[in-house]
C-alpha cells in the first residue's frame, strides 16, 4: 500500500472524505472527530514507513542471514561474520543501508573484494546506519565485525550471577531494536529474513538459538543452527550457559541450569496441552518443537516469544502452576506475532493484543473458567492502572512513537486493551464466529508482517461485510484510535473475588482480625486481588497485623511479595525493608521491579534505598532494566 493510499484508507475507515470538512448531511460522531483529528496531527506519518531503523528495504531487503561467531566470556564480545542475502526491490538501487549500534566493522567484502562502506553518526535511540555500496555482481556481502562489551542486547554474566555458580552465561534480548548491537542488519519487524548461525563457545557451554535445536547435539564448542522461516530480526535470539535439557512432551521441552532443570519442567509440564489446545482453536502449529530456555532472574521481561525456544524468566516457577499464564502468552505468540508480525512498533498491539486475547483463552481451556476469570479481571485492573497513569497519547492503541525509544511502547495498552477490543468483537459476533475469523486471519497474513492499516482493510473485507448489524467502523476506529477505555467496553467478572472484598472489607472495619480470615484454599490470583486492591494509605499497626497472620513479607510467590512490598514501600513498613532490598537486588523483571523504584523515588528516604538498591544490583541487571529505572535516581 503506498502512503496515499494509506492517508486515504485510514479517512475511509474513519467514515471520513479525504476533504477537510465532511459534507454537510454527514454526522460526524465522537470517535469519527478523534479519527480525524488524529490524521491532521499525523498527516505526515506514513503508517507502513519504520521510523526507528535506518535502512532501505523499500530499495533493498536482506533475505537471508547467515552468521559465523565466535563467543568469548573473557572479553564480554561477540565477534565474527555476517553474511547478508539480499534482493534489489529498485533495480537503480546502489546502496543498502543498515542499522547497527555500537558495533566494530572490520571489513565488508563481495565476491573477494572490499566494498565501500560509512558508518554514519550514532543516535541515541536508533544506533548508527551502516550505508553499503552493493556489488557489481552477486546478490551477497559479508560483514567481519565485533560488538561492545556493553551492547544493549547482550548480557554476560559471571558464574556467580548464575544457579550453578561455576560457568558464565549469555543471553540476547533484541526487541524492540537491539538485534543491532549484535548483528549488523536491517533491524525492522517488516523485514523478515531465515537464518543459519555457526556458534563457537567454551566447549564446557552450550549454545541454544530461536531456530532448530537438537537436544541431543554433542557439547563440543561448536554448534549450528537453521530458521527455515521468515522472520524478524528482534527475533534472532542466542543463549550460552550449563544448560541441560529435559523434554516436557512430544514437542516441547525445556532448557535450563541443573539446579532449576527439574522445578522448570515440573512447573511447565502443561505446555504440550497448551500447544495441542491452541491447535485445534486457531491452525497448525508452524515451528517444528516449542521448548522453553530458563533465563537467570536478571532477564528483564517475563518471557520473549523467540520462535522454537521462548526465553523465560525463573521468577514465574511458583511450585503450584499459577503463574504459567505466561508459558500460554508466549506459546500463543507463535500465531500472532511471529507468524503475523506488527510491521512497526506503532502496531506493537497487533502481536501483544492478540498474544493476551489468545493467553486468556488457552488459559479457560486448560485450566477452565473460574481460573480465566479471575486472571482476567486481575488484568483489566491493570489496565486502568495504566490509563489513569500514562500520558493521554499513550493509551491509544495505534501510538505516535516518532522521535522515542521504541521501548516506550511497553504498557498494558497494546496487550490489555488490544485484548478487551478483541473481546468486545468476540461477544458481538459470538465466539465461534471469531475463533474461525483469528483461524483465517492467521493463515492469511502467514509469514508477513502488517499495519494497523491492513489490519483495519482486513476487517472491513471479513467481519465488517459478514456482520454488519453487530460491528461498526467507528466503534473500530474509537478502540484504536482515542485514549483510554472506550464506555461500554467488556468488564470481566469474577465469583472468586467475592469472597475476598468481604474478607478485605471486614478486616478493614475492623469486624474480623486478619489471623481470621480464612485464606487456605485462596488462589494466587485471590491472594492479587486482595492485596492489590487495599488502601494505599495503611497504619504501621495494620501492616504488622496482616504480616503476622498471613506471612506476606516471607512469600516466596515474586507476584505476590511484589504486591506486599508496594504497600511496605507505600507506608515504609520498616520490619519488611530488608525482605524489599533482597528483591530489589536478585530480580531484574522490569515489571516487578519498576513500579518499586518508581514509588520509592517519591520520597527522599526511599530515593536512597532505592538508589543503594539500584546500585548494588546494576552490575547484575540487563541493559534494558538499567536503563528504565536508572531515571529514577539521578
Amino acid at each position: 500500500m503506498t502512503p496515499t493510499k494509506t492517508l486515504l484508507a485510514l479517512f475511509a475507515a474513519a467514515g471520513l472524505t479525504a476533504c477537510s470538512q465532511p459534507a454537510p448531511e454527514q454526522t460526524v460522531t465522537e470517535a469519527q472527530h478523534g479519527a480525524k483529528e488524529m490524521l491532521n496531527s499525523h498527516a505526515e506519518m506514513l503508517a507502513s514507513h519504520d521510523y526507528h531503523s535506518f535502512s532501505n528495504p523499500e530499495q533493498v531487503v536482506v533475505k537471508h542471514l547467515a552468521l559465523d561467531l565466535n563467543v568469548n566470556f573473557d572479553t564480554n564480545i561477540i565477534s565474527g561474520s555476517a553474511t547478508l542475502d539480499f534482493s534489489k526491490v529498485d533495480p537503480a538501487a546502489e546502496q543498502l543501508v543498515l542499522d547497527t549500534r555500537d558495533l566494530t566493522i572490520s571489513s565488508i567484502t563481495a565476491n573477494g573484494q572490499p566494498l565501500n562502506y560509512t558508518l554514519g553518526e550514532a543516535s541515541d535511540h536508533m544506533g548508527a546506519p551502516l550505508t553499503i555500496d552493493l556489488p557489481a555482481e552477486g546478490t551477497s556481502l559479508t560483514i567481519e565485525y565485533a560488538t561492545s562489551p556493553d551492547a544493549s542486547g547482550v548480557q554476560w554474566l559471571t558464574p556467580a550471577q548464575t544457579a550453578g555458580k561455576e560457568h558464565p552465561f549469555l543471553f540476547t534480548q533484541a526487541q524492540a531494536t537491539h538485534a543491532r548491537s549484535f548483528v549488523p542488519l536491517q533491524d525492522s519487524p517488516q523485514v523478515r529474513v531465515t537464518y543459519e548461525a555457526t556458534i563457537h563457545t567454551p566447549k564446557e557451554l552450550l549454545a541454544v538459538m530461536s531456530a532448530a535445536n537438537d537436544p541431543n547435539t554433542a557439547r563440543d564448542g561448536e554448534y549450528h543452527f537453521n530458521m527455515p522461516q521468515p522472520i524478524p530480526s528482534y527475533l534472532i535470539a542466542l543463549g550460552v550457559g550449563d544448560l541441560q535439557f529435559k523434554p516436557m512432551g512430544e514437542r516441547t521441552g525445556v532448557y535450563a541450569e541443573s539446579a532449576m532443570l527439574d522445578a522448570a519442567a515440573k512447573e511447565f509440564e502443561d505446555t504440550e496441552s497448551m500447544l495441542i489446545a491452541t491447535e485445534k482453536r486457531y491452525g497448525p502449529y508452524s515451528w517444528d518443537r516449542y521448548d522453553l530456555l530458563i533465563l537467570p532472574p536478571s532477564f528483564p521481561f517475563g518471557g520473549m516469544e523467540n520462535p522454537r525456544l521462548s526465553f523465560i524468566t525463573p521468577t514465574v516457577i511458583a511450585g503450584d502452576k499459577s503463574l504459567v499464564s505466561l508459558i500460554a502468552h508466549e506459546l500463543a505468540h507463535s500465531w500472532s506475532g511471529n507468524t503475523v508480525t506488527n510491521a512497526t512498533w506503532r502496531d506493537l498491539w497487533l502481536n501483544e493484543g492478540f498474544t493476551t486475547y489468545l493467553t486468556y483463552r488457552i488459559m479457560e481451556i486448560i485450566y477452565g473458567e473460574d481460573r480465566f476469570n479471575q486472571e482476567a479481571v486481575l488484568g483489566y485492573q491493570d489496565l486502568q492502572a495504566d490509563v489513569d497513569s500514562l500520558e493521554e497519547g499513550d493509551e491509544i492503541l495505534a501510538i505516535d512513537l516518532r522521535g522515542r525509544d521504541p521501548d516506550d511502547v511497553f504498557s498494558n495498552i497494546p496487550y490489555e486493551k488490544g485484548a478487551l477490543f478483541l473481546r468486545e468483537i468476540e461477544q458481538k459476533i459470538g465466539r465461534d464466529n471469531f475463533d474461525a475469523f483469528l483461524m483465517g486471519y492467521f493463515k492469511h497474513f502467514a509469514f508477513q508482517s502488517i499495519t494497523t492499516d491492513e489490519f483495519l482493510t482486513y476487517l472491513q473485507e471479513t467481519l465488517l461485510k459478514q456482520y454488519p448489524e453487530q460491528l461498526s467502523q467507528e466503534r473500530i476506529q474509537q478502540w484504536i484510535f482515542t485514549p483510554g477505555i472506550p464506555e461500554g467496553a467488556p468488564v470481566p467478572q469474577s465469583d472468586a473475588f467475592a469472597i475476598v472484598d468481604q474478607a478485605r472489607n471486614n478486616w478493614l472495619n475492623g469486624e474480623v482480625m486478619a489471623a481470621d480470615i480464612d485464606t487456605k484454599a485462596w488462589t494466587t490470583h485471590q491472594w492479587l486481588f486482595f492485596l492489590n486492591n487495599l488502601p494505599e494509605q495503611l497504619s504501621a499497626e495494620q501492616l504488622a497485623e496482616l504480616d503476622a497472620a498471613l506471612g506476606l513479607t516471607k512469600s516466596t510467590n515474586n507476584e505476590i511479595a511484589h504486591s506486599w512490598l508496594m504497600h511496605v514501600v507505600r507506608n515504609w513498613y520498616e520490619p519488611a525493608l530488608p525482605r524489599l532490598y533482597d528483591y530489589l537486588t536478585h530480580i531484574g523483571r522490569n515489571k516487578l521491579v519498576k513500579p518499586l523504584y518508581r514509588e520509592l523515588a517519591k520520597t527522599e528516604k526511599g530515593k536512597a534505598f532505592g538508589k543503594k538498591a539500584f546500585e548494588e544490583a546494576k552490575p547484575g541487571y540487563h541493559p534494558l532494566t538499567v536503563k528504565a529505572n536508572e531515571g529514577f535516581f539521578e
